[in-house]
């Protein structure tokens, strides 16, 4: 029987989640944390006994550096590494940079959460989770789920949001459902998928 293997990962902890700040596209490094996250993602699939043949990361540094660190946690390093933007976290627009608490004195705390927390409200001159998810899906569905399916051991390093659009369509989430689950920093999730794409099997490896 094929071994259909897919593992998600969001990136380890990033210099602007530490201070706070929206982050989106711009392309901010692990803090110390992050690299002991992304470490000890590497241990934890390490110790499940995987290996991998193809990894698939964002254009930013934090998910890439995430994904390297675990791959060489695991001795698994020298496989192809495909990064697109169709990956990259939600753009924030207008509130790049700026600190979530002062977000919130500037346009009120209701209007922050609607931004943050809301599927198809988008922040000014960003993306709301719709679509963030109408980019990540079709890519998804293109390049890396056909890999899956034909036994490729993948593993995808991106970002709080646009792996919520991974998770959405595995998990049969509703909009609704996806805006409740959270993420967390450098923990993987092991989906195994039957031969039709769906659920066949889920490991969350959180401490």
């Amino acid at each position: 029987m094929t071994d259909r293997i897919l593992v998600l990962v969001r990136h380890g902890q990033s210099e602007w989640n530490l201070k706070n700040l929206f982050t989106g596209w711009k392309d901010v490094d692990l803090t110390e944390q992050g690299i002991a996250e992304a470490k000890k993602a590497g241990a934890r699939l390490k110790a499940e006994g995987l290996k991998f043949d193809v990894g698939f990361t964002s254009n930013l540094k934090r998910a890439q550096r995430t994904l390297e660190i675990a791959l060489q946690e695991m001795g698994n390093t020298g496989i192809p590494i495909i990064k697109n933007v169709a990956l990259n976290e939600r753009d924030y627009g207008d509130l790049v940079g700026m600190n979530k608490d002062d977000a919130r004195k500037k346009w009120g705390e209701e209007q922050v959460l609607k931004w943050r927390r809301s599927f198809d409200i988008a922040p000014p001159g960003g993306e709301s989770l719709r679509d963030t998810i109408a980019r990540a899906l079709p890519y998804f569905v293109q390049e890396i789920l056909p890999r899956v399916l034909r036994g490729e051991r993948t593993i995808v390093a991106a970002h709080g949001n646009s792996l919520r659009a991974l998770v959405m369509v595995l998990e049969k989430l509703t909009p609704e459902g996806i805006l409740k689950r959270e993420l967390s920093t450098g923990v993987p999730i092991i989906y195994r998928l039957n031969a039709d794409s769906t659920v066949a099997g889920k490991v969350d490896l959180a401490a």
